[in-house]
């Protein structure tokens, strides 16, 4: 029997702002500079976040950086669990990634396998000289060698734990909840 879920906020618009915009310049650090780096953004809201963090870049640096989506839904390896008809969202990446600094952005990084599946795409687009990874949250919990490069904000969470990231442009507000199923 499951019991009741127990929400808990773990950071508020602000903070969300406020790790954007760090976030934001420690990729172009980490790319040396804007005129290479290349945002992608995985489908639902690594994408969002994505776009922001282009527009915080454009605002500050004055450059305008290529940007993407990536649905990895067809790369994952538990495709065959989803179902016969799996929704498929929007891929769309610039032209040529060849020698390119790629930062692939996203909201949460758990297992390691979403990121494992953007990386298996990305490789079907060209050959970027970096390929980067920037996350909101990080939630530990890895089943595949993967890190970030850039995190937002790291929370401990059990492995049943669910962290909710909401976006504004999704979900009509900025929050991030840790969500916990209460002992019945």
């Amino acid at each position: 029997m499951s019991g009741a879920l127990e929400r808990s906020a773990l950071l508020d618009a602000p903070a969300i702002a406020r790790a954007i915009e760090r976030i934001s310049s420690e990729i172009v650090a980490l790319a040396g500079g804007t005129e290479r780096l290349v945002l992608v953004g995985i489908q639902r809201r690594g994408v969002e976040l994505a776009d922001r963090i282009g527009a915080l870049i454009r605002t500050v640096h004055g450059a305008e950086v290529g940007h993407g989506a990536l649905d990895i839904t067809l790369y994952r390896d538990d495709l065959n669990e989803i179902g016969p008809r799996p929704v498929i969202g929007e891929t769309r990446l610039p032209r040529s990634l060849d020698g390119r600094i790629v930062v692939i952005v996203d909201d949460v990084l758990f297992t390691g396998r979403t990121i494992r599946a953007a990386l298996d795409q990305i490789a079907d687009f060209g050959r970027p000289a970096r390929i980067g990874l920037a996350v909101l949250i990080d939630r530990g919990g890895r089943e595949l060698p993967i890190q970030a490069d850039i995190v937002g904000h790291r929370v401990d969470a059990d492995p049943h734990d669910r962290v909710d990231v909401l976006i504004e442009e999704l979900d009509g507000r900025d929050a991030v909840e840790l969500v916990r199923r209460s002992p019945t």
